[in-house]
């Protein structure tokens, strides 16, 4: 695999993009990573956002506030492609292939290439604004997969395209993957590459939501099950890894703070474990009940080693102590960090006898975790990439 492929990662960090000054928001406060190798859907509703986001993930449109972390060479399909361009089908992908640093002789022959794949040879010298919806599309497919980006972006690409085409683009993408590449894309089938997908978003409200396999959010598993809140602290001026799902914010002492669902521990702690620099973790918190929190402070963490949670019930109605004890043992397989089943609930104190004995009540639930700021640090945008088609 290329290395150049291999560490090829785009981020956004608190993204939000609107069309006018005062006008409403049509994302805000989206925070997600695109990872090298990866095969990301993007679902919802028409006219949640979709493609505004796709564009923003191929560098299309500039956010309006946040910031986009990362780079790779990028190439995109838009949903509509501009067919009044004065080329020919051969002559428009040679030039896009010279844009993407081909050089002539090598564009020429890719054109040809990608256009046999896709049952369109015979059109490569037309215009153009004479081919058809469906032989367009070809050569819009075709012009993002010659110069073999790191990111694909594929608006629905699929639309247009007859049967074996669609087929042939199903394989361009498996390919892509294969080699290191990462695609995102958004089509109106939910078939569409089914189990081969590595991640789903959903646009919804103008929020962007991760979905596990099951369709639905980490937030609305965590809700329905434990949570773990990560504390950890990286290098001086290091940007924190994404993690996909996770609601982040900051200690008061200054430590990164990331608050996901018990089942997605796992991905969280691997992601700060293997960063480059890595991430130390301070603590790892769960809260499984109502009443009770289990907690390990002070781990001392290493990659390729995870320390186990105990638990203990809480000692008062409304207290969260926790025991936290870890086994450092550097020679095991990371365990997995599931969560332990809940301990029983601790039985309400009976009152000292009176006159008039107040009736039981349930013990006040414990206050929450500290809201996690969603607040970023600004920094400037990532330079304009150059040799997408754009859809004006």
């Amino acid at each position: 695999m290329d290395s150049d492929l291999a560490g090829a990662a785009l981020r956004l960090d608190g993204v939000g993009r609107r069309y006018a000054m005062g006008g409403p928001w049509v994302l805000r406060g989206v925070g997600l990573g695109i990872r090298a190798g990866t095969l990301v859907r993007i679902e919802g509703a028409n006219g949640t956002g979709k493609s505004t986001l796709l564009r923003l993930l191929a560098g299309i449109d500039a956010p309006t506030e946040g910031r986009v972390a990362g780079r790779p060479r990028t190439a995109y399909v838009p949903e509509r492609f501009p067919a009044a361009l004065p080329f020919t089908a051969a002559g428009y992908l040679t030039h896009l292939g010279r844009i993407h640093g081909l050089a002539k002789g090598a564009a020429a022959r890719g054109a040809e290439e990608w256009l046999e794949r896709f049952g369109a040879g015979s059109y490569s010298r037309t215009p153009l604004s004479e081919l058809s919806k469906g032989s367009s599309q070809k050569v819009a497919v075709a012009q993002a997969l010659l110069a073999a980006p790191e990111l694909l972006v594929l608006d629905e690409a699929w639309t247009g395209l007859d049967a074996a085409a669609r087929d042939e683009l199903d394989r361009a993408v498996a390919e892509r993957v294969a080699d290191g590449g990462a695609v995102v894309f958004v089509d109106h089938d939910p078939r569409r590459l089914s189990g081969t997908v590595d991640v789903t978003y959903a646009v919804v409200g103008s929020a962007v939501n991760l979905r596990t396999p099951d369709g639905t959010s980490p937030e609305a598993a965590a809700s329905e099950g434990p949570s773990v809140v990560i504390e950890a602290q990286g290098p001086p001026g290091a940007a924190p890894p994404p993690v996909p799902g996770a609601v982040t914010g900051h200690s008061p002492e200054g430590a990164l703070r990331l608050t996901v669902a018990a089942t997605h521990s796992d991905v969280a702690l691997r992601a700060l474990l293997t960063a480059r620099p890595p991430w130390h973790v301070v603590s790892v918190t769960e809260w499984v009940t109502e009443s009770v929190r289990v907690s390990a402070p002070g781990l001392a963490w290493a990659p390729g080693w995870v320390s186990g949670l105990a638990s203990a019930p809480a000692s008062e109605p409304g207290s969260a102590s926790a025991a936290g004890s870890a086994s450092a043992s550097a020679p095991e397989p990371a365990p997995s960090l599931a969560p332990s089943p809940p301990p029983e609930p601790a039985s309400a104190a009976v009152p000292e006898p009176s006159p008039s004995p107040p009736p039981p009540s349930s013990p006040p639930p414990p206050p929450p975790p500290e809201p996690a700021s969603e607040s970023l640090p600004a920094a400037p945008s990532a330079a304009p990439m150059t040799g997408e088609v754009r859809d004006r």
